[in-house]
């Protein structure tokens, strides 16, 4: 069933009903929803003169201000459809998916296609329907309480969808968009998170909110009584990080996230008023249903689950089955039917016939004293393939790495003690926060 709703005519309806609300901060400029509507009129004239025509694909290149905002509203006022892309995407890739988007045919409900890259570097281009996105802002609406009090802050690029699906349920309410060009300047981040009005919300990857704890944990405590929720993902969070966290906002909620851009937003769950457990992503919202399949691999299904590739209806095909999205992550339910990650199929690393999951290992090992962050791997011996598990410290300096086997072995199955050891300065990490696994293959 198609929405006869949109984000933009809920931002012309705001634009009537409350002109003067603020909708968007972007650094010095306070923009209401009324200046907000009139600027998304003027981009839309402008594109009409352009060319851009009902049911037309648009490349638009992303950026932290309310430009790019604007530009894809307008898209849609026009009935197109936004393709967002990074603003450093190459010129030839940006060529390449300009020739894409020209050669389309899209379905009537189609709103964005957001391009992804897989794990083989496969680029794919997701078309997310208007029902999608606003089943997504209806997701998280009912399960993390937004508001039209919500005041969130934007840390991420508001071209990939951990950024750019924050913003739907804010314009959706009414509430206000505060922009940051990502987490360089911490006394900007503070200084929004420290807005005089409404309720405070921001999304931190785990690498974020390790520097936001590390640099400038006083100044978050010294919030404490002023921000809602703070919601992670993409990555997982350390056990220390995640107790230091909840120990620092012990009446905010803690949101951990589970959400793709094939599968939008699926579960959620507040570690603070409920089991403290990093691998725990909660339960199901309101549009969503999970499964796991035979195999342990994550399955949903909903209105907020992709329309399929562009361009690609064989891989569409093969995503799909029986109506449900069968993803490569791993996982399990609980008693209490809360989802819990187990890792990527593909990640699994096959040591003596026993079958690890990077994940687990790499969890225990960031509760190790010393260790700053780490990335386990396969390695090649002349006995065969054994774990290996690359690391920072929070000292710059190697630690005693049968200390370290040791307290894993307290923590895990002998198999899956990794045997091997190395301690780097840095480790490599994909823009939204992840470790780049495809770096240590």
């Amino acid at each position: 069933m198609i929405h006869q709703l949109t984000l933009v005519d809920a931002v012309a309806r705001h634009a009537g009903s409350t002109p003067s609300r603020l909708a968007i901060v972007d650094g010095d400029a306070r923009i209401t929803y009324s200046q907000l509507w009139q600027m998304v009129e003027d981009e839309a004239q402008r594109l009409r003169q352009e060319g851009v025509s009902k049911g037309q694909l648009v490349l638009v290149r992303g950026n932290q201000h309310v430009s790019f905002l604007v530009t894809c509203l307008a898209v849609h006022r026009l009935g197109a459809v936004v393709a967002p892309v990074g603003s450093d995407l190459p010129q030839q890739q940006f060529d390449a998916l300009h020739q894409c988007c020209h050669d389309a045919a899209l379905d009537e409900d189609i709103a964005d296609v957001l391009f992804t890259t897989g794990t083989m570097g496969q680029q794919k281009g997701v078309m997310v329907s208007h029902t999608a996105l606003l089943s997504d802002a209806e997701n998280l609406i009912d399960a993390q309480g937004f508001t039209a009090d919500t005041v969130f802050v934007i840390t991420g690029p508001l071209s990939h969808i951990g950024s750019l699906s924050k913003t739907w349920p804010v314009l959706l309410l009414g509430g206000t968009l505060i922009l940051l060009d990502g987490m360089r300047d911490l006394d900007a981040f503070f200084k929004a998170m420290a807005w005089p009005t409404g309720l405070l919300a921001t999304f931190l990857v785990p690498t974020a909110i390790d520097m936001v704890l590390r640099f400038g944990q006083s100044r978050l405590a010294a919030l404490a009584n002023r921000i809602d929720f703070i919601e992670t993902g993409a990555a997982a969070i350390s056990e220390p990080t995640l107790q230091a966290l909840c120990t620092t906002l012990p009446s905010s909620r803690l949101f951990n996230t589970y959400a793709s851009t094939e599968t939008g937003i699926v579960c959620t769950h507040d570690f603070n008023h409920g089991l403290r457990d990093p691998r725990c992503l909660g339960r199901p919202m309101k549009h969503a249903h999970v499964r796991i399949t035979d195999d342990g691999r994550i399955a949903c299904r909903g209105e907020m689950v992709m329309t399929g590739y562009l361009g690609q209806p064989a891989l569409t095909r093969e995503r799909f089955s029986d109506g449900w999205l069968v993803t490569d992550d791993l996982g399990e339910k609980d008693a209490d039917g809360r989802l819990h990650f187990k890792g990527r199929q593909g990640e699994i690393i096959n040591v003596g016939g026993y079958k690890v999951s990077p994940i687990e290992v790499e969890q225990a090992a960031r509760g190790v004293p010393g260790i700053a962050d780490c990335v386990l791997v396969a390695a090649q011996l002349p006995l065969g393939t054994v774990l290996k598990l690359i690391y920072t410290s929070d000292s710059g300096q190697p630690l005693d790495h049968r200390v370290v086997a040791r307290q894993l072995a307290a923590q895990l199955e002998r198999y899956k003690v990794p045997m091997c050891y190395e301690h780097v300065a840095s480790l490599h990490y994909t823009f939204n926060g992840k470790v780049d696994r495809k770096a240590y293959r």
